[in-house]
């Protein structure tokens, strides 16, 4: 099932993400041992619409649509910003410094999920 949506086009990295998490159990195991954490994201795309996913990396080790179960922080942002932020074109501490970035609920917790975006910016093709 993907997880997709054809009006957010950075979408396409959950997906990624998904696949790069339930490629092997080992690399599911160190992720879950990484985050601790279940990150949900709000993006907003040109049309002004939101939508949500959420990657569970307390739990299960996986990508999901929805803000998860007690989504340990919420982020954020505009649909072009996640595009770069995945793409490696863009720092999250620069997005959120600038306001471009909002985060609700454990800030550090934010900052743990550099390694597993890294993990999609080789499979992702965006």
């Amino acid at each position: 099932m993907s997880l997709k949506n054809d009006k957010f086009p950075s979408s396409a990295a959950f997906d990624a993400i998904n696949s790069a998490l339930t490629g092997s159990d080992a690399d599911r195991k160190d992720a879950i041992k990484q985050g601790n954490a279940v990150f949900a994201f709000v993006l907003k795309n040109a049309a002004g619409e939101t939508d949500q996913w959420h990657i569970d990396l307390k739990n299960k080790g996986e990508v999901g649509k929805g803000l998860g179960e007690k989504p340990s922080v919420t982020l954020s942002l505009s649909d072009a910003d996640f595009a770069q932020l995945v793409a490696g074109k863009a720092n999250a501490q620069r997005l959120f410094m600038s306001g471009k970035l909002k985060i609700k609920g454990d800030v550090m917790k934010a900052t743990k999920l550099d390694p597993i975006l890294k993990k999609a910016q080789t499979k992702a093709k965006l």
